[in-house]
C-alpha cells in the first residue's frame, strides 16, 4: 500500500485543537509498521500488516520481496512474505504452532525463520524453510539437543541456511545446512561453554554471527567458505555479510553492569572481514548496523542527542558517511523511521517506523512557533 502524505491535514487538525484551548495535543495510538524506501525514486511504501497493528520487516531480496513478522487480528505473530517491491503481504502460517517469525529470504523467495508455540507446555522454537515465493513451510530439525530448539536467520542463493540449535553437549551452536536446507551441520563455538548463532551467509558460503559468552557479552565471528573455520573478529555481533565478505554489525564499547547501560556502535569491515571501522553515531551514544549490500552501504539505527526514538541510518559505499534516512525522503506526518533492517543492490531499504508518532522535541518546538505565528497573523488581520 502506497503512503500518501497527510502532514498538512494533520497539522491543521493539531493547530485547531491547540487554538481551541487544549493544554496537550492528542495523538492517535502509535503503531509500529514496516516500509520500503526506494532511494532512487524516493518513494516510500507502507507494507501494511496481516490484520493486526504491528509489523517488522527483517530481510529483502533483489526483487524487493520482503520477509518479516506481523500480528494478525487475533494478536498472534505470523511470518510473512510480500510480492516484488513490497506489494501484497502473505501469511506464511505456523506449522500448527501459535506464532512464527521470518528472518531471511533469498532471491528465489525462499524464506527462513522459526515457529513456536506461545501457549501451553513446551513450545521450543524450531527452524523452518519455505519453498520459492514462500510456498510450503518445512521444519529444519535440530542438532540433537534435548530441548529441541533451533532458529534460522539467513539463507543464500543456493538455499544454504544458517542459524542456531541446541546440541547434545548443551550449548546452542551455530549451524549451516546444505543446499535447499537439507542436512544441518554444527559449526561449533570458540569456547565449549559458549553459545553461537549464525546470522547471515553470502553466496560463497561465508557465515557470520555472534558468540554469546557465559557472562552475557558477545563476539562477532566469520566462518567459511561453507562454514569452515569459525573465527572471532571482535565486536558484539556480525549481522550481515556481502558478496566481498564485508561484514556489518555492532561492537560493544563498554558492557552493561551495575545498572549502567552499555554503549554499542555500528561497524563495517573490509573484504573477508579484514579490519573493523567504527561508524560512530549522529549525536547520541549508540548505533547498530543490521544490513549491508554489495556496494558496502550499511543500514541500521542510531540515537540522536534529543530524540524520542531511534532513527534509521544509511551510509555511502564502504560505510562512508552516516546519514539519517528520515532526512533523505519525504515522509507522511507522524511517521518516524526508527530502524533500517536491510538493503538490496537496487537501492531499496526496508525500515521499521512508528506511525502517529509524537513529534520529536525539535519538531514540536517548530510546530509551536508556527502556531504562535498563525495566532499573530490572525490577530493582525482582525485589527486591520
Amino acid at each position: 500500500m502506497k503512503i500518501t502524505s497527510s502532514f498538512k491535514l494533520q497539522g491543521l487538525i493539531l493547530a485547531a485543537a491547540l487554538s481551541a484551548g487544549l493544554a496537550t495535543p492528542v495523538f492517535a495510538q502509535e503503531q509500529q509498521r514496516s516500509f520500503i524506501v526506494d532511494l532512487n525514486s524516493k518513494k516510500v511504501t507502507d507494507l501494511g500488516t496481516l490484520g493486526g497493528s504491528y509489523s517488522e520487516a527483517h530481510a529483502i531480496n533483489a526483487a524487493g520481496q520482503v520477509a518479516g513478522v506481523s500480528t494478525i487480528s487475533a494478536g498472534a505473530h505470523h511470518a510473512f512474505i510480500t510480492g516484488p517491491n513490497g506489494v501484497g503481504m502473505t501469511d506464511l502460517g505456523t506449522l500448527g504452532a501459535s506464532d512464527s517469525y521470518a528472518n531471511g529470504i533469498n532471491d528465489a523467495g525462499r524464506v527462513v525463520g522459526y515457529y513456536q508455540n506461545q501457549t501451553g507446555a513446551g513450545g521450543s522454537p524450531r527452524a523452518f524453510i519455505t519453498g520459492p515465493n514462500g510456498i510450503g513451510m518445512t521444519d529444519l530439525g535440530t542438532l540433537g539437543g534435548w530441548q529441541g530448539y533451533s532458529a534460522a536467520y539467513g539463507i543464500n542463493t543456493a538455499g544454504r541456511v544458517v542459524g542456531g540449535s541446541d546440541t547434545a553437549a548443551g550449548p546452542i551452536d551455530a549451524f549451516i545446512t546444505g543446499p535447499n536446507g537439507v542436512g544441518m551441520i554444527d559449526l561449533g563455538t570458540p569456547v565449549r561453554e559458549n553459545s553461537s548463532y549464525g546470522l547471515d551467509i553470502n553466496d560463497a558460503g561465508q557465515v557470520v554471527g555472534t558468540t554469546r559468552y557465559v557472562h552475557g557479552e558477545g563476539g562477532a565471528f566469520i566462518a567459511g567458505p561453507n562454514g569452515g573455520g569459525l573465527t572471532v573478529i571482535g565486536g558484539e555481533a556480525a549481522n550481515s555479510i556481502n558478496a566481498a565478505g564485508q561484514v556489518a554489525g555492532a561492537l560493544q564499547l563498554y558492557p552493561e553492569f551495575a545498572g549502567r547501560e552499555g554503549v554499542y556502535h555500528a561497524f563495517v569491515t573490509g573484504p573477508n572481514a579484514a579490519g573493523m571501522t567504527d561508524l560512530g553515531t549522529l549525536g547520541g551514544n549508540n548505533s547498530y548496523a543490521w544490513g549491508i549490500n554489495d556496494a558496502g552501504q550499511v543500514v541500521g539505527w542510531f540515537d540522536t542527542a534529543a530524540s524520542t526514538y531511534h532513527h534509521a541510518f544509511i551510509t555511502g559505499p564502504n560505510g562512508v558517511g552516516m546519514t539519517d534516512l528520515n532526512a533523505l525522503i519525504s515522509l507522511p506526518g507522524g511517521v518516524v523511521l526508527t530502524e533500517a533492517r536491510g538493503i538490496n543492490n537496487q537501492g531499496q531499504v526496508i525500515a521499521v517506523g512508528m506511525t502517529n508518532a509524537v513529534p520529536e522535541p525539535e519538531t514540536y518546538a517548530l510546530l509551536l512557533a508556527g502556531l504562535g505565528l498563525m495566532g499573530f497573523m490572525a490577530r493582525d488581520r482582525k485589527a486591520a
